[in-house]
């Protein structure tokens, strides 16, 4: 799917308007995640000599100490931050915009625009918790799959839905071989959410796909030690959920055109 952007300003502001119109529905989402279920410690946790000092940060290899992990925050009170709303319809807006920007009158817009209030959700959810819920996860899941059928039938370009099931495979598996041999620097959900980003970028095309998971990658490293040291975040605390959307947008807005300075 080529881009051709000087022509896709109609798109930009029709993404833009329905993304913005969208974005009110964020705090709602936010509010509607049921919270996670308090976990109940095994009989005898925290007994015998190799146990953790009760109220003790816990320590790594070369001692050192992890930051105390603050109790997590309630999804309705994320939902009723001071300025949410209207920071959701403008995050929403310009997304969307760039989104119309970067595919045009395509009917991958059914795919992608339906995304944005939910990545928005999902962003600031996993910034404030680092948690990405597996109920949010599960339906995005659902609906995902459903427009990219839906969009194939319309089109009947079965390549593109044969492409998005590779994109979710591949996104999958990659993220979850990093959590399996590393899991401190990864959290499920992220593998989750890297099946549905797989799904979306795929259906574009292979090099958005590449450009969207690298991207994920390159800003996550950068953005995450950049917040460390600015001393934002901890650098165990640091949501990598957040880089893996703008990563995707990345891959939607340039990966067209990297493909091609790469193919010559």
């Amino acid at each position: 799917m080529g881009v051709e952007w000087a022509a896709h300003v109609d798109t930009a502001a029709f993404g833009a308007l329905v993304s913005a119109a969208a974005g009110v529905l964020v705090p709602r989402i936010i509010e509607r995640v049921p919270e996670p279920e308090a976990e109940v410690p095994e009989d005898g946790a925290g007994d015998g000599a190799g146990a953790e000092e009760a109220g003790a940060a816990p320590r790594f290899e070369g001692g050192e100490t992890e930051a105390e992990e603050p109790p997590k925050e309630l999804y309705a009170a994320i939902a009723d931050l001071p300025g949410l709303l209207w920071k959701s319809i403008a995050a929403s807006l310009v997304i969307g915009g760039l989104v119309g920007f970067a595919l045009g009158w395509d009917v991958a817009l059914l795919v992608w625009l339906p995304l944005v209030p939910v990545s928005i959700a999902l962003a600031v959810i996993d910034w404030r918790t680092r948690l990405l819920p597996t109920w949010l996860i599960l339906r995005t899941y659902a609906g995902v799959i459903v427009l990219v059928v839906v969009a194939a039938l319309v089109t009947q370009d079965w390549q593109d839905l044969v492409r998005a099931a590779i994109g979710w495979a591949g996104a999958g598996l990659l993220y979850f071989v990093l959590w399996y041999v590393y899991p401190r620097g990864l959290g499920y959900g992220d593998v989750r959410l890297s099946g549905i980003l797989g799904i979306a970028l795929g259906y574009v095309g292979t090099a958005e796909l590449v450009v969207g998971v690298y991207a994920g990658f390159l800003l996550g490293g950068v953005g995450g030690a950049l917040l460390s040291l600015a001393r934002i975040v901890h650098r165990k605390h640091v949501p990598f959920g957040p880089f893996m959307l703008v990563g995707a947008l990345a891959g939607l807005l340039f990966g067209d055109w990297l493909g091609g300075l790469t193919t010559g």
